[in-house]
């Protein structure tokens, strides 16, 4: 739909497009960020919890061959460490002023971590949890501790990810620098990576060293 205004003589049009139905939706969630982040986050963390605790069937999904199972927690282990990497890439690219590549690395991330947790949960439900293979000293004193820290770090980022990943998606480049994403994307990066950084300790602690 447009609407027309004549400047002048008949010949000058001036043609005023009205908004489209896709930037109406964007200024809806740019003033719905904290709503949207809930909505996400209980969703998340309702698959997150129905696949640990047993609450979603085996039945209702495909069951990959035995290999595909065996191979999840190395493939994971590898989408932890490009994770890593990708994070302080997106670090330096920010502490430079490269706005895009900045963008370019966290969004990498998050595709990282997405498939890094359907992994995850994949195998889970077909498999539970992987029993550590080491003493019990070191499943007590060191293992359980590590891996809690990596679990609870990695729950706690969820909504903090959602909200900075919706600030940035949901606002041009230059608005983003006057809401909250500086702050939090700081504390959602520095918890995201010492979170991959534990996976990777407890992946070594189950395959490698035992």
């Amino acid at each position: 739909m447009s609407f027309l205004s004549t400047t002048g003589r008949g010949s000058d049009v001036t043609v005023f497009t009205a908004p489209s139905r896709n930037f109406g939706m964007e200024i809806r969630a740019r003033n719905r960020v904290r709503e949207l982040t809930a909505a996400l986050s209980v969703l998340s963390l309702a698959a997150v919890f129905g696949a640990v605790l047993g609450a979603i069937p085996s039945s209702v999904l495909p069951r990959a061959p035995a290999a595909v199972l065996d191979a999840i927690p190395h493939v994971n282990a590898v989408l932890s460490t490009l994770a890593i990497v990708t994070i302080l890439l997106g670090v330096r690219f920010i502490r430079r002023g490269q706005v895009k590549r900045h963008r370019a690395m966290m969004l990498t991330t998050l595709g990282l971590f997405v498939s890094f947790l359907v992994l995850y949960l994949y195998r889970i439900i077909f498999r539970g949890a992987a029993e550590f293979p080491g003493p019990e000293t070191i499943y007590q004193f060191v293992y359980l501790p590590i891996l809690a820290v990596h679990i609870v770090l990695a729950i706690v980022c969820i909504p903090l990810l959602y909200y900075v990943v919706l600030l940035a998606v949901t606002r041009p480049i230059d608005a983003i620098y006057e809401t909250s994403h500086r702050a939090v994307g700081r504390i959602a990066a520095s918890l995201w990576l010492i979170s991959f950084f534990l996976g990777d300790v407890v992946y070594a602690m189950l395959y490698v060293v035992y």
